[in-house]
């Protein structure tokens, strides 16, 4: 046969699901239908419990092969339902498992070119670099270039100087002097 008809089409999980699923709601129908045809059994039970016990018996044994097919019929569509899941899961895990292949791809083609020594390398240029821009911006910075050589001790005593000037003019402008000086220190 298969020379005639070729090669077997491979079902996919979309069909699959597809196929479940049609075939969940035909038996839906099928359980929606036999459930009708037990409560038709009952009303007729109940109907002729008094007026004619045969027929009420074959309405029982009738609710009885019934509810046989509809208690079958549930355990299909559990069945059904369990592989819809199963395979809506492992197409769910198939899909992913397609993602990580594609970005371990992407990973390698990235990490190709580069190994632990050239980013050591790399790196060490970079260090090399920051500390080549500040020796240049320190030197450049540098007074000292242009024949001034600043002191800090000697900057820090012409401030002091300064601020006492400032607190003298402030003392002189005073209309009176405080009535309350604070003590000096000691030490």
């Amino acid at each position: 046969m298969k020379l005639f008809f070729g090669k077997k089409k491979e079902t996919t999980p979309k069909d699959a699901i597809i196929g479940l699923r049609e075939n969940l709601s035909m038996l839906e129908k099928r359980q929606a239908h036999l459930q009708n045809q037990i409560d038709q059994a009952v009303q007729t039970a109940r109907a002729n419990v008094t007026k004619n016990r045969k027929a009420a018996i074959a309405a029982l044994k009738r609710k009885q092969q019934l509810e046989a097919q509809l208690d079958k019929l549930t355990a299909s569509r559990m069945t059904l339902e369990a592989q819809a899941m199963a395979i809506e899961g492992a197409n769910v895990n198939l899909e992913t498992m397609k993602a990580m292949q594609k970005g371990a791809e992407a990973l390698k083609g990235i990490h190709k070119d580069l190994s632990i020594d050239k980013v050591d390398q790399t790196m060490d240029d970079i260090r090399d670099q920051m500390d080549l821009a500040n020796d240049i911006s320190d030197a450049i910075s540098r007074p000292e270039i242009f024949g001034v050589n600043l002191d800090d001790d000697e900057l820090n005593a012409e401030l002091e100087i300064l601020e006492q000037e400032e607190l003298d003019k402030q003392l002189l402008k005073a209309a009176k002097a405080p009535e309350f000086l604070p003590n000096a220190p000691t030490a």
